[in-house]
């Protein structure tokens, strides 16, 4: 019969480690105390919910509980794969973020590399401070905002319309017109923020690397793309790894807040749609089901791209 024992050497090894780390968690038990206040709110807030997730397979009641309600399986998912607004609504997810993917993301990036170009500090704290002020500006007041601003009476888009012989456009009241809108007017209040941590990774960035660039006869330009751009691009690809993680989720306030029964061909997404069919239709499984889909869509993007980049790149959040 085979022995099963571990050697000494193994088994001493192991009580060594055992005891290494029981020592330095009790001399620094501040800090895994400090720890366990995010632990309990993933637990609590995050964590705890999943428990709930079940209601997307039953025909959930508030009466009978989530026990209590019977169980249907894949119905709610076959019935919004099934339904009309299906195509529409994942059509006009995947596209304003698709689009803010190609147009919102690398702006930032381009920002924090002129701000790094500039020579004058105190300039570069200028430009900072103005594009960073947008972002302060609550959610609400942005969609009063641009309803101000692109009224067909009196906003001062339209007044510049007016004043060249145009006619006046109910921009908000256009299908077309919303997904620009939206964007947009999301890269001008976000870019200077959204800057601020390819600033902080450009400022590590070696010095020695621009002046043996300088010394090779390489320009501005051609540091910019040779020296800087490498020296942030693992971060470039954390960032872009986390925004595909959460590709399928939109704005939903805004979208909200600017949503009317004109331009809803093109601002009906699948949050603003589970917020009112299940919130305010009273829809609980169904929605549960659709967020649930969105959510594994959202992971299976993650997976995938994490995956890529980590062979390309060789950077990866694991």
């Amino acid at each position: 019969m085979k022995s099963t024992a571990k050697p000494a050497g193994v088994a001493f090894r192991s009580k060594s480690r055992r005891s290494s780390l029981l020592k330095s968690i009790t001399s620094r038990y501040d800090l895994y105390l400090m720890l366990l206040v995010p632990i309990v709110w993933y637990l609590v807030f995050h964590y705890g919910p999943l428990y709930g997730l079940q209601i997307a397979f039953k025909n959930f009641s508030p009466a009978k509980g989530i026990l209590g309600s019977a169980w249907v399986g894949f119905d709610h998912f076959e019935r919004f794969v099934e339904s009309y607004y299906f195509w529409r609504l994942l059509w006009n997810t995947i596209s304003i973020n698709l689009f803010s993917l190609l147009f919102a993301f690398p702006i930032p990036i381009a920002l924090a590399l002129l701000i790094n170009e500039i020579r004058s500090k105190a300039f570069s704290k200028i430009v900072q401070n103005i594009t960073y002020i947008p972002h302060f500006i609550s959610v609400v007041v942005m969609a009063g905002m641009l309803m101000l601003f692109l009224s067909p009476r009196g906003g001062p888009i339209n007044t510049v319309i007016q004043a060249f012989g145009g006619m006046p456009v109910r921009f908000l009241d256009i299908a077309a017109w919303f997904k620009p809108i939206f964007i947009g007017s999301n890269i001008w209040q976000n870019m200077g923020w959204q800057s601020i941590i390819y600033i902080a990774a450009l400022s590590g960035v070696n010095p020695q690397l621009y002046e043996a660039a300088k010394m090779d006869g390489a320009n501005r330009l051609q540091r910019i793309w040779h020296v800087s751009i490498p020296g942030i691009l693992p971060v470039i690809v954390i960032l872009l790894i986390l925004d595909v993680g959460h590709f399928m989720n939109v704005g939903f306030e805004k979208i909200l807040l600017l949503q009317n029964n004109l331009n809803l061909e093109s601002s009906d997404v699948i949050s603003t749609f589970v917020y009112s069919t299940g919130i305010l239709k009273g829809e609980y499984s169904y929605t549960a089901a659709i967020g649930l889909f969105n959510s594994i869509v959202n992971l299976t993007l993650l997976v995938l791209v994490n995956r890529f980049a980590r062979k390309k790149a060789e950077t990866s959040l694991w």
